[in-house]
């Protein structure tokens, strides 16, 4: 008899894996390393036998679903850089070691994009899309409670829209200006750096050791001027992009996750600002929320890919 499901999310640190019943209810949920070595070629294994210690009778399983760090077109993986993976097909490796054909896969942003439409902010919107800020900035786009993954996988990527016209830093994907530059944490980290090199204003968070993303917006909480002119100026990068997203593809709600959205109402208040100033008007009833899920969107989404598909 079948009773549950397993939303399994691949980081380049660690695995998180979910145990689920039927219903789409978090009965139990634990990390595991991600063990890279040898391209990632035991990362599955590792998945595998962690599971098999939770739930010894896998024929109680109904299906698995996957969030991976990388571009997803039909659940086969075109490349996980941080894995190791390229063209990678998930599906017949791990169906073997399981003995379940039902298992699906999808990009880590688009997975956690579904757990916050389905269970978290977005909870009872069928429309929705997410920008999740951390080390970079990941995004996904939900239809009527499904994934977009466009032609090549890569629907949703904001962080590779290119916002910053002249000077723009180089990002990991070969490009200048991306979002990814300015509005992740090491990209919030890098403006602060260059606009103290070029100010006079004085910072409390001048020659600060070990400087962060959270240090220079808790520093513009309190007034701090330079860091001020930082939080103004990723913030208004983020309200572009939304503005973007509210017309290519009309969301009920745009979810903003990641480490650094835990600055809260502070971040969102301003994010709202400049994404009310550049808005198309019939987009005005467009809202835009904090995520509730926080690391546990990745298995919540990757649960519920296999729990729709029933």
């Amino acid at each position: 008899m079948k009773k549950y499901l397993f939303g399994i999310d691949i980081g380049g640190t660690s695995v998180k894996i979910g145990l689920f019943n039927l219903k789409g209810n978090l009965l139990k949920k634990w990390d595991i390393i991600t063990n890279k070595e040898d391209l990632g070629k035991h990362i599955l294994d590792d998945v595998y036998k962690s599971i098999k210690y939770q739930i010894p009778n896998l024929e109680e399983v109904d299906g698995y679903g996957f969030g991976v760090p990388g571009p997803v077109v039909n659940s086969k993986i075109i490349k996980c850089v941080n894995l190791g993976w390229e063209d990678y097909d998930l599906i017949s490796i791990f169906s073997k070691l399981v003995n379940n054909e039902n298992i699906l896969v999808e990009n880590d942003a688009n997975v956690a994009a579904l757990g916050e439409t389905l269970h978290g902010a977005a909870f009872g919107y069928s429309n929705s899309a997410m920008l999740t800020l951390g080390t970079g900035v990941g995004g996904g786009i939900i239809v009527n409670s499904k994934i977009i993954d466009g032609a090549h996988g890569a629907a949703g990527e904001l962080g590779h829209l290119h916002v910053v016209k002249e000077n723009g830093r180089l990002c990991n994907c070969g490009n200048y200006g991306c979002l990814e530059t300015v509005a992740s944490a090491t990209g919030i980290k890098n403006t602060f750096i260059e606009l103290q090199k070029n100010s006079n204003i004085d910072s409390t968070l001048k020659d600060k050791e070990h400087l962060s993303a959270k240090m220079v917006i808790e520093a513009a909480k309190k007034g701090d001027v330079l860091s001020l002119e930082v939080v103004e100026d990723f913030t208004y990068y983020i309200g572009y992009a939304c503005s973007i997203l509210s017309i290519i593809t009309n969301p009920d709600i745009i979810i903003i996750g990641g480490g650094v959205s835990k600055a809260g109402i502070y971040l969102l208040n301003k994010i709202n600002h400049y994404f009310r100033k550049m808005m198309f008007e019939p987009v005005k009833e467009t809202k835009i929320v904090l995520a509730k899920l926080g690391n546990d969107a990745g298995i919540y989404g990757a649960a519920s890919l296999v729990k729709n598909d029933r």
